[in-house]
């Protein structure tokens, strides 16, 4: 790879990890906020609901735009809003009263930013390699994403013990420069500065939609089950960890970072394996990372020590590390460019969906038990499994 590339895609890197600091810096303080603010577990989980949500509604609007005008013109402006969401959601911690309702205001505006960030990356990376490199590239991204997720529960934990809303600052001064960097440093292959006709752009979709509609489905449903069922429990646990074994503050930040660096570190080598092979084997990460994020949260209702929790918890992190490079390499090389945007940022939302639900499902386990919340999630779990072994036909969906 020559270092303008090298340049190209570290610059590329940092959006999937500063958007992944959107809700992982949160997880391990959600117990401190919510005594701060006197909320239960499902109602301080809504400040994670209040940013992916709208990132998930947001992100085919913005792949929508992005086919049309260009990835980096709404990538850069999506980073700054992003991080202004995040400066508006600390002030409202130190300027008002009532601050819970201003936070998830902000919260929204934050997640809007955000879903015209990481999945656009995606589709920008798969425009601009276009070998055998896309999965590697593809499998860095999903790498730089699971680093984000491995420092922001000890950095958000970290910044925490200066002030409890610190962490929320620490987002606008890390997208905002994040946005100029793009702007100024990656250039877009195949933009000539004209908008492509909407009868073309409409045809190359319907076109893949007919072709690849079900592939592409068990690849959505499988993404999104992944992040749901990895973000429910990690949620859980931090609660667990102040609760039930007394860890606080830093300690439990790196406790939670155990799961979240066998993500990345699984991630990373995922992908370089499927560049090695030419996308091969993408079924069959799919498949194993779907069954080992589901079996890790199977054993929790019974696990009485902070190890096994992390172990059973680093298992489903490790599946959803193989499973993530594996769907992006199907997703985006599923379709040519005038419809990759969309198509991918379709994609997301189904994972942003994931990671809304998750976390204020598995917080009912105050209101239901932990024995029907973990077992429903291993039976939603299954369910990804077997569509994705009846319907994800890679070599229809690598196919031109």
């Amino acid at each position: 790879m020559r270092a303008r590339m090298r340049f190209q895609l570290a610059a590329l890197a940092t959006v999937p990890f500063i958007m992944v600091l959107g809700n992982s810096m949160l997880i391990p303080i959600l117990p401190q906020i919510a005594n701060q603010l006197n909320l239960g577990q499902a109602q301080v989980g809504l400040l994670i609901t209040a940013f992916s949500l709208p990132a998930g509604l947001t992100m085919p609007w913005a792949g929508l735009l992005s086919d049309r005008v260009g990835r980096i013109r709404v990538i850069a402006p999506a980073l700054v809003v992003f991080g202004v969401g995040g400066l508006a959601a600390g002030l409202a911690t130190i300027l008002a009263e009532r601050p819970f309702p201003l936070m998830l205001g902000a919260r929204v505006l934050q997640g809007v930013g955000a879903g015209g960030t990481y999945q656009l990356a995606l589709a920008l990376a798969g425009d601009i390699f276009q070998t055998s490199e896309r999965s590697k590239v593809l499998g860095i991204l999903e790498s730089a994403n699971g680093l984000g997720k491995v420092v922001s529960p000890l950095a958000g934990a970290a910044v925490a013990l200066v002030f409890w809303s610190a962490p929320f600052f620490v987002y606008g001064g890390l997208a905002i420069p994040a946005a100029a960097l793009v702007w100024l440093a990656v250039r877009e292959p195949g933009r000539s500065g004209k908008v492509r006709p909407f009868r073309e752009y409409a045809r190359t979709l319907k076109r893949v939609s007919r072709r690849k509609a079900l592939p592409l489905a068990a690849c959505f449903l499988a993404g999104m089950v992944c992040l749901l069922l990895l973000f429910g429990m990690l949620a859980n646990f931090s609660d667990v960890l102040a609760q039930q074994f007394g860890v606080a503050g830093f300690a439990r930040g790196l406790i939670i970072a155990i799961p979240v660096f066998g993500l990345a570190l699984t991630a990373f080598l995922s992908g370089t394996m499927l560049q090695r092979r030419g996308g091969g084997r993408a079924r069959g990460a799919v498949l194993a990372g779907v069954a080992m994020a589901t079996l890790g949260g199977v054993p929790l209702p019974w696990l009485g020590s902070v190890a096994s929790w992390a172990a059973s918890i680093t298992l489903a992190g490790v599946g959803v590390g193989l499973a993530l490079p594996a769907l992006n390499t199907l997703v985006t090389s599923s379709v040519p460019y005038a419809g990759r945007g969309l198509l991918t940022a379709l994609y997301g939302s189904m994972r942003f969906l994931g990671v809304a639900v998750g976390p204020p499902l598995f917080g009912m386990v105050e209101a239901w038990g932990a024995l029907p919340v973990y077992l429903g999630g291993a039976a939603v779990g299954g369910v990804a499994f077997v569509v994705a072994r009846g319907f994800l036909d890679q070599a229809k969906l690598l196919q031109e």
